[in-house]
Formats: structure tokens, C-alpha cells, sequence
């Protein structure tokens, strides 16, 4: 068994995943200042820090009181619109909290020991508008939104420091997170909602007027952004490979997670109506900034090195198991109908 630091499992992505770490017979501590995450996302046996990567002390000591093995970082601001109208907030949020996590591991690591190792949670932005479909991990990083140069900013950040300080680390940039845990007992509860699948779903209970679709004049096939939607019981089990990945000593990568061909916004939407049995309501939007129009993995490295296998390939079973999770929790984790 070891010890694993996890910044920001209390949210989506990281709730998922620290279930599949405890599953695989890891001892998991939770770092989270709970400004997006639940504590109800969190399963028993989990140890709990609550605080913020700008607080350096903070960090420090937490990896003093707990001593990691490895630590996967999940913690930032993800909304895509948001980096653009507010790039001070995600700079300092994304990058100089990174920054303070990466420095608090060289600042306690012992004099013979290499740093902890770490799994970061980056993202396919960092590629903005590829020239190649489905995108390689090799291709050209030329990120289209804050958000994907926040979160490329900080690859280059461990890239420096693996090289100077022998920091290893894995990158996993994956694509559109889509759909709740199997058990139906956690899934996606963002404070701030600009996920395509959980607003579809959210107007279909009512709590939305109708979904906008932001532009249809792409040069795609119908019009609207493609995107490879990845299950996050998928991305949580991928994260479980890295993490042994690296405590077997892997040297340090980045891998793209995804299904390795997308779906279009009509086409989720289609998928939405069929998933919950009636038209969704649908009006057209102007494109917002940063939105690239496509975006889709070639995952094919991290099948072949480390074995990872999605399970959720259709489109209308991702669909469903998100369907599940909002008919249970139409109002996130304050109110369950049973």
C-alpha cells in the first residue's frame, strides 16, 4: 500500500479517482479548499487537508505531516470562457499555486531522496487548433485559451524541474470528462456549469430554459465542435496506471486519455434525447473565444505502455450513467430523490 497526496479530490475528476485509487489499495489524502469540491463527493477512510495551493506553508506541511509516496494534482479553474475574460485569476490559481506545490516538494524532500513523484492532471487545450486528427502527443502546443496555456505552462514548469532536480512526473491531457461513477453516488456537481452533457441534462429537469449551441459554421461535418468524450471512471483508472507507473520508477511523459474519435455537440445532444426520452430544447449561439473545432486524442501510447483500456466507448452508455447521477441529485449533493 502507499501513500498518495491528492490536490483537489474532492472535485469531479479527482472524487472519481480517489475511489479508484482506494480500490487499488491505496492510502489517500485529500488536499482540497473545497471553493468547487463536496465533502460528499469524498468516501470514508479518506484523510482530509483542507487548504490552498497559494498558502506555501499549507503545502509544506502537509506533505511533512503525511510523507506521500506521489501526489496527483487535480486542483485548478477549468472554465474555458472564464480564462479569457479573467487570465489574472487563472494564472495565479493555475500556474502559481502549481508552481507552490512543485516547489513544496523539493523543499521537503530529504536529502537522499529523489522528489515525490507526481500525476498531473493537464489537458488535450494545451494543443489549441491541431493540424493533425486525432492529435498525437508530439504535436505542436499552441493553446487557444488561458486555461490550456495555464495549464501547458506548468508541463514546462515539471519538464524544468525533472531535468534540474530529477522531478518525475506524467502529464495526462486528456479530452471532454464526461458522465458519473457507476454506483451513482458522486458525478458532476460544478459550481460554475459549462460542461456540454450535465447542462443538456440539467435542461432537461427543468433547471434550464434551453441549450445554446455555440456556433455552426465550423469545418467539421455538421457544423458544431467535435470532441472526444472520455468517462471519468476511465480517467480515474488511467490515473491509477500512472501513478504505479511512476512508483515502478517510469521516467517522466505525458500521455494523451481519450477514446480516440469524437462526437459533435449535435451528436451529444441527439444522444441526450434518446438517453432521456424527449427533444431538448436548442437554440443557435454565436462561437466562443477559444473554442477550437476539433479536439481528439490519439491515446494509443498509454494503451500500449500502460495497459489502460476505456470501458465506456458509446457515446449513449456515458450519456446514461450522467442521466443516473442528475435524476438522483437534480441539485448536486445538497438534495438526493431516492
Amino acid at each position: 500500500m502507499s501513500k498518495l497526496l491528492v490536490t483537489g479530490g474532492a472535485g469531479y475528476i479527482g472524487s472519481h479517482t480517489v475511489r479508484a485509487l482506494q480500490d487499488a489499495n491505496h492510502e489517500v489524502v485529500v488536499l482540497d479548499n473545497f471553493s468547487a469540491g463536496h465533502l460528499e463527493a469524498l468516501p470514508d477512510g479518506v484523510a482530509i487537508v483542507q487548504a490552498d495551493l497559494l498558502d506555501e506553508e499549507a503545502v509544506r506541511a502537509a506533505l511533512r505531516d503525511h510523507q506521500p509516496d506521489a501526489v496527483v494534482h487535480f486542483a485548478a479553474l477549468i472554465e474555458v470562457g472564464e480564462s479569457m475574460s479573467d487570465p489574472r485569476r487563472f494564472y495565479r490559481n493555475n500556474l502559481l499555486g502549481s508552481l507552490n506545490l512543485a516547489n513544496a516538494l523539493l523543499d521537503t524532500r530529504t536529502a537522499e531522496n529523489t522528489p515525490v513523484p507526481v500525476v498531473f492532471s493537464s489537458t488535450a487545450a494545451v494543443y489549441g487548433e491541431a493540424e493533425v486528427i486525432p492529435i498525437p502527443e508530439d504535436a505542436p502546443k499552441r493553446p487557444t485559451s488561458v486555461y490550456g496555456e495555464t495549464k501547458l505552462s506548468f508541463e514546462h514548469v515539471l519538464s524544468a524541474y525533472d531535468r534540474a532536480y530529477g522531478l518525475p512526473h506524467i502529464n495526462l491531457r486528456y479530452f471532454n470528462v464526461s458522465g458519473a461513477h457507476a454506483s451513482g453516488e458522486i458525478g458532476e456537481a460544478h459550481p460554475n456549469k459549462t460542461h456540454l452533457i450535465e447542462l443538456a441534462l440539467l435542461t432537461a429537469l427543468g433547471q434550464r430554459e434551453k441549450m445554446k449551441i455555440f456556433g455552426t459554421d465550423y469545418p467539421t461535418p455538421d457544423g458544431t465542435c467535435v470532441r472526444d468524450y472520455i468517462h471519468v471512471d476511465d480517467l480515474a483508472s488511467a490515473h491509477v496506471l500512472a501513478v504505479q507507473a511512476l512508483l515502478d520508477g517510469s521516467p517522466s511523459t505525458a500521455y494523451n486519455v481519450g477514446l480516440g474519435h469524437g462526437f459533435s455537440v449535435k451528436e451529444v445532444l441527439d444522444a441526450a434525447d434518446r438517453v432521456v426520452g424527449t427533444p431538448i430544447p436548442r437554440e443557435i449561439a454565436p462561437r466562443r473565444p477559444g473554442d477550437p473545432a476539433f479536439l481528439v486524442a490519439e491515446s494509443s501510447r498509454i494503451k500500449a505502455e500502460l495497459g489502460w483500456a476505456p470501458q465506456y466507448t458509446d457515446l449513449d452508455q456515458i450519456v446514461e450513467s450522467a442521466w443516473r447521477w442528475h435524476r438522483r441529485y437534480p441539485h448536486g449533493f445538497e438534495k438526493a430523490t431516492r
